[in-house]
């Protein structure tokens, strides 16, 4: 089915409020979710709703937490998260760590232990909106969902990277992605709609190649392949080591403990004002895209998600039945009906 933006973002808003989120973080969060949704990341969209109340209901995701500073020495800042929602954590981090580079012309800002962030590239772009590159590394301690190359069975989280370059009178490069083959949510977006993964994507529970998404999700659970072999399960294995340990964030070094879905990020931001090479970076990003770009049908990252936005805008946002039907449960278990009334 196919809902609007504004209806989706208001079944998503007062299901968080149901929950127990405040207007202000229920706001964050319903907008990120919806935006991942519109961008066509379906994975980090409003299917994340049940797993967000069942975190509520266990008491994993705290709703009390608050943005903690650890450290504050000039442009370095550690903040933890305390396990509060992710969306608002993230999105503070990220400001403050703007607001101090713009002082310092670098900043290098540590969340640890904050619950699910949701879609990285989301904070590449509010990097970028304030003229600021950005990297961005992370880890997710939860189900154990990537084996590393060469392994047969999960090991670490789907870790993802993200990278944001702004530019003059044009959209910023994105660059976002997990270090596995999929996210665990664009495998469980095909269960749901009972579509199979592409060859080379997964490894059942015995380690032999599926195409099947639900042996991800199985009892034993099967394993997300890492993208490009030894490439993405190095980049998983930095991302673990630099987006967690060296902020002192929790590490996925066993089995998951508790339903709990956690994320550290440390990300660099850099001010190019304050490096004086604004004009020199500008054209150096020009010339080079113009060069890249030259012939056949090249497109920059972030630019199929802004066509699938301009596209879910004007024709609705499509959501399967299951999903919806996730989402329909999730709301009544916090006593909302917002979802009933809906196609």
């Amino acid at each position: 089915m196919l809902i609007t933006e504004e209806s989706l973002l208001s079944i998503a808003r007062e299901i968080l409020l149901a929950a127990g989120f405040t207007a202000r973080a229920a706001e964050l969060t319903a907008s990120h979710l919806v935006v991942a949704n519109l961008m066509g990341h379906d994975s980090h969209g409003v299917g994340m709703l049940p797993a967000y109340v069942r975190n509520v209901l266990s008491g994993d995701l705290r709703l009390g937490a608050a943005l903690v500073t650890v450290l504050d020495e000039g442009p370095l800042l550690i903040l933890d998260g305390g396990h509060g929602p992710g969306q608002v954590m993230a999105h503070d981090a990220v400001a403050t760590g703007i607001e101090r580079a713009r002082q310092t012309g670098l900043c290098l800002v540590g969340l640890r232990d904050s619950h699910h962030i949701g879609r990285i590239g989301h904070y590449a772009e509010q990097c970028a909106g304030a003229g600021m590159v950005s990297l961005h590394f992370v880890n997710v301690v939860s189900s154990p969902a990537v084996a590393p190359f060469g392994g047969d069975r999960a090991r670490l989280g789907t870790n993802p990277v993200a990278i944001g370059i702004p530019r003059q009178d044009a959209e910023p490069i994105v660059v976002d992605f997990a270090t596995s083959r999929w996210a665990v949510g664009k495998v469980r977006v095909a269960q749901n709609e009972g579509r199979p993964v592409p060859p080379g994507t997964l490894l059942d529970a015995a380690g032999r190649p599926t195409t099947d998404a639900g042996a991800l999700f199985a009892d034993p659970p099967g394993a997300l392949l890492p993208f490009g072999e030894h490439k993405g399960w190095g980049l998983a294995l930095a991302c673990e080591l630099l987006g967690a340990a060296l902020i002192g964030g929790r590490v996925q070094a066993g089995p998951r403990t508790s339903p709990a879905m956690l994320n550290s990020m440390l990300t660099v931001i850099i001010s190019p004002e304050r490096l004086r090479t604004e004009a020199a970076f500008q054209a150096g990003i020009a010339a080079v895209v113009a060069w890249a770009t030259e012939g056949g049908e090249v497109r920059l990252p972030g630019e199929p998600e802004r066509s699938n936005l301009a596209a879910r805008r004007a024709g609705g946002i499509p959501i399967d039945a299951a999903t919806w039907s996730q989402i329909r449960e999730s709301a009544r278990s916090v006593g909302s009906s917002v979802a009933d009334a809906a196609p």
